[in-house]
């Protein structure tokens, strides 16, 4: 009989404004986990320096090596929803390799969550109240240009759902979330 892991992992990955917070909220509380927002991880760089200085990027991989070392030691039986926006690169690849790592050492699953809308809809999301005072994207030529040039991390984890969100709302996304999950 296999022993069901101590704990969970879920990656939401997707454009600024698609509503990775949102529904990784709504994830966390029906999950019982606690919500690592990849904001949490950033906005200390944000806040200190351009993302052009090379110190933005030394201090926010620090952020997140402490982050990670310490959920490592986390409850074996806590699990965690992280959202992020990883492109299908090298760097992003090596950034959620940081998560296959984490499920590892906590002995737990790990689930890929990709979330995506329309263009029109991730770009009127995008200037939703409340992003800029979070220190998020709202420029949406920015945003244009990532989709553009990029496209979103996928396929990574033994567990992936893709979800398009253009017609859900949060609730529906969620819902569709924990469906895969079995919860």
């Amino acid at each position: 009989m296999t022993q069901k892991p101590a704990s969970r992992i879920v990656h939401i990955n997707g454009w600024p404004g698609t509503g990775k917070l949102t529904v990784g909220r709504l994830l966390a509380k029906s999950l019982g986990a606690r919500l690592i927002d990849n904001h949490m991880l950033l906005n200390p760089a944000e806040a200190l320096f351009a993302r052009s200085n090379p110190l933005h990027a030394s201090l926010r991989e620090q952020v997140r090596r402490a982050v990670f070392d310490h959920a490592v030691r986390a409850d074996p039986a806590e699990s965690f929803v992280f959202t992020d926006a990883l492109a299908d690169d090298a760097d992003d690849s090596a950034t959620f390799s940081w998560y296959v790592d984490l499920a590892a050492a906590r002995g737990a699953d790990l689930v890929a969550v990709l979330l995506d809308c329309a263009p029109e809809e991730n770009a009127r999301r995008l200037v939703s109240p409340g992003r800029s005072e979070a220190l998020k994207l709202t420029d949406t030529a920015k945003l244009q240009q990532l989709r553009a040039n990029y496209k979103l991390l996928r396929g990574l984890a033994e567990q992936t759902v893709e979800i398009d969100t253009t017609e859900l709302s949060p609730e529906e996304t969620a819902a569709r979330i924990l469906a895969h999950l079995g919860v």
